[in-house]
């Protein structure tokens, strides 16, 4: 397993926590999210690690952005 860290930006809530982790934990191989409200910072493990194109996606459609 690997980890790897993004940054989201938007989120305010508990309820954004959910809906991140939600979609980001859909994704083929991803075994945790673990999403820190107060920085941002979504640490995922997963093997094999999604492409960048499709967390992009996945924080897209539960509703906020990649930072950067």
């Amino acid at each position: 397993m690997t980890s790897t860290v993004i940054n989201v930006t938007g989120m305010t809530c508990a309820h954004c926590v959910q809906a991140v982790r939600g979609e980001i934990g859909k994704l083929a191989g991803v075994a945790e999210v673990d999403v820190d409200l107060a920085t941002g910072a979504v640490t995922i493990t997963a093997e094999p690690m999604p492409d960048p194109a499709m967390l992009r996606a996945a924080v897209a459609e539960a509703g906020y952005q990649l930072a950067g």
